[in-house]
């Protein structure tokens, strides 16, 4: 999760480090854009528990070629909506 995923991208394919450098996780093939940061992290929580073969279907129902869609992200083609942080009262 972020809040700002271009710049996220980025860093993960220009400076791979850990998981993504040793799998070589360089495409960006699937996200969902959260409206506020508590959504998005009880999302994330969830889609961590789901099975692998239920991401796949998730990824291949929106992107059944799995092309990279930094490219989309850069040019301001993809419709991402900024997370917004909650207010702290």
């Amino acid at each position: 999760m972020t809040g700002d995923l271009v710049r996220r991208v980025w860093v993960h394919r220009e400076h791979p480090s850990g998981f993504c450098a040793h799998y070589r996780v360089d495409r960006l093939v699937w996200y969902e854009p959260q409206t506020d940061m508590i959504a998005a992290i009880a999302f994330e929580k969830r889609l961590k528990r789901w099975r692998r073969a239920w991401k796949i279907a998730l990824i291949e129902k929106q992107n059944p070629d799995w092309r990279d869609l930094y490219p989309e992200l850069t040019t301001g083609t993809a419709g991402l909506q900024a997370i917004e942080r909650p207010s702290r009262q």
